[in-house]
């Protein structure tokens, strides 16, 4: 079983299958084709189109880390590829990250239907993949976008507004919570979440570039 990544519930056995099935997965090719076939999450794996495993550049020093696929992701298997994908890909080039050089996957797979939270439990069922695929990728630092992946990582009753801007320090990783990119998008081009985003991408950059 990998490592920890942070805070975690009560595994089930369900959750523990995973945990196990993730952890013989030797290499990213053979996680991303082990894992288009679980079935952890009944409701999830009946209504996705497919499995959005993420993306993980060799070498990458920077993961982020959302909450779960959206429509457009579902439809073509890559994480932030939507509005919310564009928006980010431009703040990335601001803070001087290229994206096809960071690491991106989410907490979740699969799309949740009507794009609603993740619940506990799929957090949870999902938490092996997640963990195995950070353990593959290594990364320097994770930040994690939106309140779901803030919690999957830091716990239950974090506020964003309070934790965003800091590293912290969680299962033997480097955690910089902020803000998710629809976030920014709702509140528009002067509000508040795409201001702290830029800003604490910039500060990810800072602490990722090479000495």
């Amino acid at each position: 079983m990998s490592r920890p990544a942070g805070p975690r519930a009560k595994i089930d056995p369900v959750s523990l299958e995973v945990f196990s099935t993730a952890a013989a997965c030797a290499d990213w090719a053979s996680l991303a084709a082990t894992a288009q076939g679980c079935v952890a999450c009944p409701e999830l794996a009946r209504t996705r189109c497919t499995v959005v495993v993420g993306d993980a550049p060799p070498g990458a020093r920077l993961a982020l880390v959302g909450e779960a696929p959206g429509a457009e992701e579902d439809r073509t298997g890559r994480p932030f590829v939507g509005r919310a994908g564009r928006l980010l890909d431009q703040v990335l080039a601001e803070a001087g990250l290229d994206r096809s050089a960071v690491a991106v996957v989410n907490v979740l797979q699969c799309r949740p239907p009507g794009n609603r939270p993740p619940t506990g439990t799929e957090a949870v069922r999902c938490r092996g993949w997640l963990e195995r695929k950070l353990d593959l990728i290594d990364p320097e630092l994770v930040v994690t976008l939106g309140l779901s992946s803030a919690v999957a990582f830091l716990g239950r009753g974090v506020k964003l507004g309070e934790i965003r801007g800091r590293v912290h320090s969680a299962g033997g990783r480097q955690v910089l919570p902020t803000y998710h990119p629809s976030a920014a998008l709702r509140f528009g081009p002067n509000g508040a979440p795409l201001a702290h985003l830029r800003a604490d991408l910039a500060a990810a950059a800072s602490l990722t570039s090479p000495t």
